[in-house]
Order: C-alpha cells, then structure tokens, then sequence
C-alpha cells in the first residue's frame, strides 16, 4: 500500500498548496466568493462538473448501480439534467444579475424584505450538504488506512476548511480542477474499464445477473419522478451552483461551460451504474450496496491504479464539500449576519472596506468549517440528512425563485408566503409521513405553489421601478462590482 499511500498524500499535499497560492489572488471580495468572476470556458466546465458530482455521485451512484442496474444511474442522471437545464435556460440571466448569493436576487427581484428568511432555508440546506459530503471522508480513510470513522472526518474536513479558508473561491476552483482531472482518469477512464474486464465483459454480467439489472426503468417511475423533483430542481436553485455561475466571465461562458459540464454528468452517471452493476457480478452478497466502490477497488485495482481512485473518489467529495461551505459560509455572512448587524447598529454595515469583506468571510468560512466537522462527527445518518436539506431547499424556494424569473406578477408577500407554506410543510410533513417519503416534497410543492400565486394576486404589484432596475439587471445593464476588479480572465 506504501504507493497508493504515497498518491493520497501528494494529492492532499497539491490540495494545501493550492489552497495558499489562491490566499495570494483572493484580494477582494469578488476575487474570494466568486474568482472575480473571471472564469473562461475550461474552467467554468471543469469546476461545475467537479462541485455537483460528489461522493453521493460516485459512491452511492455504484451502490444504487450494485442495487439496481443500469438504473441505478438516474441519480446523478437527474442531476446532469438540471445542470443542463440551468445552464440553457437560465444561467446568462444569473451571471448577468453580477449578485452573490440567490437571496439577493429575491431581494432584487421583490424590492427587499425576503433574503433574511430566505437565507436561513438556503443556509440550512448549505450547511447539510456540507456535512453529508464531511461524512464522506470516514468511507475512503477507512479504506486508505483502516482510520477512525472521528479521526477520518477530522482529517479530511480539515484540509478542506483550510484551503478554502485561505483562498476562497479562487483555491477551490484552482483545487476542482485538479478533482475533475483526477476524477476523470480514476473513475472514467481506469475504474470502468477495469471493472467490466473484471465482470467478464457485459455478456458476462447480463448472464449472471436478472434482467431488471439491463431495464432503464428497473429502479421504478416513482422514485425517477422524485429524483427529478429533488435533484433536477434542486439544481436550478441551490446557493452552490449558483456562486459557481457567478464566477462564470461571461453569460456565454456559463450556458456553454454548463451545458459541457451538465453533458459530462449524465456520462459519470451511466460509468457509476456500470462500475456497481459490475461489482454486483463480482461481490453478489455484500452488506451495503455502498461499500460496493470501496471493496471493487481495494480487491480489483493494481497497486498505483488504486490509489489513484481512491483519490479521485476523494476529489468527489473534497469538490462538493468545498463548494458547499464557501456557500454556506457566503450566506451565512453576506444574508444573515450582515443583515442582522445592520439592524442592531446601522453605521457597522456601512463601513467596512473591501478588505475587510474578504477577512469577515474567510472568518465565516472557518467557523462553518469547524460547525461542519462537529456536525459530521455527531451524525450518523448520511440519507436522512442530505433528504432534509434537499426537500427544505426545493420545498421552500424552487417556486419564489422560479416565480421571480418567469412571472413578472409575483410579488414579495407571495414569494415570502411561498417559502413560509412550502417550507412549512415540508418540515410537518416529513414528521408525519418520515423523513424519505415522497409525500413531503410532492404536497410541499404544491403547498409553495398556491401560496405564491394566490398572494400573489392578492397584493399590490411590484414597484414599476424594481421591476424597472430588475430587467436592467437581467440585460446586464448595472450591477457593477463595489471592489476593484484585476485585468485579464482565468481560462
């Protein structure tokens, strides 16, 4: 093991330096929450693909492969479909709004009032799916280094924690880059290919195993209409990808890099369905479906090669979880506390100085850092917790967002309405009917949906004039950065 050994430690080695090189460029508060947004069409696609394919992605994409087949896939394949659909429907408008976080596009749409509540739905869900993808790390240290599940978490979220905190945006999109390489060549291009060899070529796996494992459909229509509810929506309005559209150079960039990285996500997700379908051949009767990855390559992979993987299925969720925290940290900043201190003394949220602005959020990036690691440490339940965050997000803000960008007669009272109903019931739901039923996120919706439109048209209009400043937002007419911006775009 001392080679495989030897990568991890270069690759977290590569993760810290990169992490000190960004604290040099991170020099404004547009350079650390959204590399000023300077992104050219490589990385724009390289750092999309390798923020929403994280360990859920590559870990349990096998294990529902292994569980299911083929169809196993349609996880991450809904998750491709949303980027995808982001990306062409909807992320040149974002980019050109030049905001920071989703509330205050709900600020700028509505003319005010609905970010600080928004913000606490938006950090909720942040801050959760920092913690699942925390978890992350006890799966692939135990099999590095047989490490305890604590001491796991420990490790991994403190390497995370620190490159993030020094550079921000511009370390973890240096680091997403090296993940989206190393994921690419460890899952695509070794593990796949090695796997179905190992499986004894498809021919093989379709003689061992029960035709619903070749069925596109076999894991069931309902829970793909799920899927789609939670994971495609919760695509179009997570505060995650929308800080990585933001850093996006152009609108052009952002449909185009999206629509790539969107295209390389529906691929990832048929690889993983394979690489379990092939395991399932393989290790028949293992426990759980998602030790499949970890046991496929600590039994099957060469020495070298299975460090490798074992790196990239760490690049996975070092990617998300560093996507997840600068996000949660940014609302926790720039929608809660800085609000709420505006509220307390008026003259504080006045003054700072750029700065300052990057000091007070690398501040906030350390202290959700540090909440995270001890959320994960005290959490069992990775699902459950990860089903929370998704169904407060879409249950609470798909329809106020969504409503914002296409109706021009929503209204703030029906946005806030919308979010209180939806998230509401949601959170009731779930206590009546448990917390993976689909009843919640179904009726949560449609709770969401009949609030947003019937206090909608219950309530004066939006202001001519917001309205006015929102399409001159939308035309990317204003909005300018309050901080210097450097010259030149990162590629």
């Amino acid at each position: 093991m001392a080679v495989d050994y030897t990568v991890i430690v270069l690759y977290l080695a590569g993760m810290l330096a990169m992490g000190w090189w960004g604290m040099r460029r991170a020099k404004s508060k547009s350079e650390f929450l959204v590399a000023g947004r300077r992104l050219g069409p490589a990385m724009y696609s390289g750092t999309m693909a390798a923020i929403v394919l994280g360990g859920a992605s590559t870990i349990g994409g096998v294990g529902l492969g292994y569980q299911y087949g083929l169809s196993g896939a349609w996880m991450v394949f809904t998750i491709g479909l949303g980027l995808l659909a982001l990306s062409v429907f909807f992320s040149a408008r974002i980019a050109r709004l030049k905001v920071y976080t989703v509330s205050e596009m709900l600020d700028l749409r509505y003319g005010g009032r609905s970010g600080l509540i928004s913000g606490v739905v938006m950090w909720s869900y942040t801050l959760m799916l920092a913690v699942t993808s925390t978890i992350a790390y006890a799966t692939i240290f135990d099999v590095l280094f047989d490490m305890n599940r604590t001491i796991a978490i420990i490790l991994g979220g403190s390497i995370v924690v620190a490159y993030s905190t020094l550079g921000g945006m511009w370390s973890i999109t240096l680091t997403d880059m090296v993940q989206f390489v190393v994921k690419t060549i460890g899952v695509l291009l070794l593990l796949l290919p090695i796997a179905v060899i190992k499986a004894g070529g498809f021919s093989e796996m379709k003689a061992k195993l029960p035709t619903s494992y070749f069925d596109p459909l076999g894991i069931g229509g309902q829970t793909i209409f799920t899927y789609v509810l939670i994971y495609t929506f919760g695509m179009l309005i997570g505060q995650d990808i929308w800080q990585r559209v933001f850093t996006a150079r152009s609108d052009k960039v952002a449909r185009a890099g999206g629509t790539v990285a969107g295209t390389y996500c529906l691929v990832y997700a048929i690889a993983g369905a394979v690489i379990g379908t092939a395991a399932k051949v393989m290790y028949p009767h293992l426990t759980s479906p998602d030790s499949a990855f970890a046991t496929i390559v600590k039994d099957e992979l060469p020495i070298g090669v299975r460090g490798l993987v074992l790196a990239a299925a760490l690049a996975a969720v070092m990617s998300t979880s560093s996507g997840a925290l600068i996000a949660c940290a940014t609302v926790a900043n720039n929608d809660i506390w800085s609000r709420l201190r505006g509220v307390i003394k008026p003259s504080a949220a006045e003054s700072d100085e750029p700065h300052d602005e990057v000091k007070g959020n690398r501040a906030f990036i350390l202290i959700m850092g540090v909440a995270v690691i001890c959320i994960a440490i005290a959490l069992n339940n990775v699902v459950e917790a990860l089903t929370v965050a998704y169904n407060l997000l879409v249950g609470g803000l798909l329809v106020p967002i969504l409503g914002g960008l296409l109706w021009k007669r929503g209204t703030v009272a029906g946005a806030l309405a919308a979010i209180i109903v939806g998230g509401g019931g949601v959170i009731g739901l779930m206590a009546a009917y448990g917390i993976l039923a689909n009843q919640p996120i179904y009726y949560g919706l449609v709770l969401s949906l009949v609030a947003y439109i019937v206090v909608s048209l219950a309530t004066k209009p939006t202001d001519a004039a917001v309205l006015a400043n929102w399409r001159e937002r939308l035309a990317g007419r204003g909005g300018a950065e309050s901080d210097a911006e450097p010259v030149g775009a990162a590629q």
